[in-house]
């Protein structure tokens, strides 16, 4: 319990023999206690420390022999060196009849003063009312822009989620494409349960059920963080229903050669750009995520070795991973480096080549094709080349390997072998196979030519 001073007719007095007169040290260590209680400097100023933790600056003085008190605002907004100027302005004006605590009210000076006291009021209220006021409002704006969604989800990702989850990015992603642009600006305690069923609704219209119920529970994280920040009472995510949203469920589509056959004959005969229909086949037969495809620059493909590294930052568990290139993925990448106009991403916008094709685009492209084919997400192509792989009897660890899955447990810690040989032999089949599914009813349909390498190899 701290030794509190005590104020008697307008004196502070402390409780113990220890210099009277505050400094920045002491005002720092002040600690709240259940009631305010008041720590003196000299000259009837003072600072009152609140229950909540507000230092607030205060002086008594005396005018025509009665005692009035004045508030200046809290430490450290204003420092102990203005807090004492503040004060000798303060005690100057009633040492000429003038109350400070009636300037800062907004009563006038009276009329009969003396023009010098008239300019040392001016000088007051414009150094100590009005600054005062505006200091306030900019401390408000301050506490309210770090209370806004965009600013308390950069501090929640920062302290919660990068360093727990053992994958951010994905949400990270989801708070700069859906979260952010939508409710960003709004304060924390503002959101609604309509809010958040606007962003969930605007998601499930492109048509990813799936990530939309994702989006909403990253929203009910959030949001339970800001409870337990005491920012709301109340989670508006948490108030929705994930069967409302979609249904959680486990994806087990795996096409058959046929559908493989038929989806890449329709994806050629369609409008869709050319480097779309590439980046489809592509995903198909490297095995990768979509993300790590359409985010692929050119510097990480090595086309004279038919090697592509992906980076461990682009990567879902933050390794490289080595993506051996069949004869037919090197020569769309050839065919795509000439599609490219320069640019460092393999699939540069349309409107920007300095950025990559939207997330969506492929999506989009999907969707748009009428085809007789299950209902499917791009995601299962990499389904569906581990379910044909196992199927024609490779090694279960090349696959994995190739898919980038991590081996669990015992076996997985000492199996570090990357198995660069075997799976750039093992694609070679797939990418084969898959050919043999589009060759098998492709009538008229042009699907290249891809390049020289694959012309050749024919």
């Amino acid at each position: 319990m701290p030794l509190h001073n005590v104020v008697n007719n307008g004196h502070t007095q402390s409780q113990n023999s220890e210099n009277m007169t505050l400094t920045d040290t002491k005002l720092r260590n002040f600690k709240p206690d259940e009631k305010a209680y008041q720590e003196a400097d000299e000259a009837g100023l003072f600072v009152e420390v609140m229950p909540g933790g507000a230092k607030v600056w205060r002086l008594r003085y005396r005018l025509a022999g009665k005692q009035e008190k004045v508030t200046l605002g809290d430490y450290p907004t204003y420092s102990l060196g203005e807090a004492r100027t503040w004060r000798d302005s303060c005690k100057a004006l009633a040492k000429r009849g003038v109350s400070p605590m009636a300037l800062k009210r907004g009563d006038s000076v009276p009329t009969d003063a003396a023009p010098a006291v008239k300019e040392m009021a001016h000088v007051f209220v414009s150094n100590w009312c009005i600054k005062t006021v505006e200091r306030v409002r900019a401390k408000e704006a301050e506490v309210m822009a770090g209370n806004t969604v965009e600013a308390f989800a950069h501090h929640w990702y920062a302290e919660i989620v990068e360093p727990a989850n053992s994958n951010p990015r994905n949400v990270e992603r989801i708070l700069k494409k859906d979260v952010i642009p939508a409710i960003g600006h709004k304060q924390v305690a503002e959101v609604s349960v309509t809010d958040i069923l606007a962003i969930t609704d605007k998601i499930k219209n492109r048509g990813a059920d799936q990530m939309a119920l994702q989006t909403r529970n990253v929203l009910k994280r959030l949001f339970a963080y800001a409870i337990a920040r005491e920012k709301i009472t109340f989670n508006p995510a948490a108030a929705i229903e994930a069967r409302f949203i979609a249904q959680a469920k486990s994806r087990d589509v795996a096409l058959n050669p046929e559908e493989v056959g038929k989806l890449l004959r329709a994806i050629y005969q369609s409008s869709m750009k050319r480097a779309h229909k590439l980046a489809l086949h592509l995903l198909i037969i490297c095995m990768v995520r979509k993300s790590e495809l359409i985010e692929a620059k050119w510097e990480e493909l090595d086309l004279e070795k038919g090697e592509w590294v992906i980076p461990g930052e682009r990567m879902k568990k933050d390794k490289p991973h080595l993506v051996t290139l069949s004869r037919q993925a090197l020569a769309m990448f050839e065919e795509l480096k000439s599609l490219a106009s320069g640019s460092e991403w393999v699939f540069p916008s349309r409107g920007d080549l300095q950025s990559p094709i939207a997330k969506s685009t492929l999506n989009v492209a999907i969707r748009a094709l009428e085809i007789d084919v299950r209902d499917f997400v791009i995601h299962d192509f990499r389904r569906t080349a581990s379910t044909h792989l196992h199927e024609a009897g490779f090694n279960s660890d090349w696959i994995e390997k190739s898919l980038a899955h991590e081996t669990k447990g015992i076996r997985g810690v000492y199996n570090r072998a990357q198995y660069a040989d075997q799976r750039r032999e093992m694609l070679q089949w797939w990418a084969d196979f898959v050919d043999s599914q589009i060759q098998d009813g492709r009538g008229k349909v042009i699907i290249g030519p891809f390049g020289k390498a694959y012309q050749s190899a024919a």
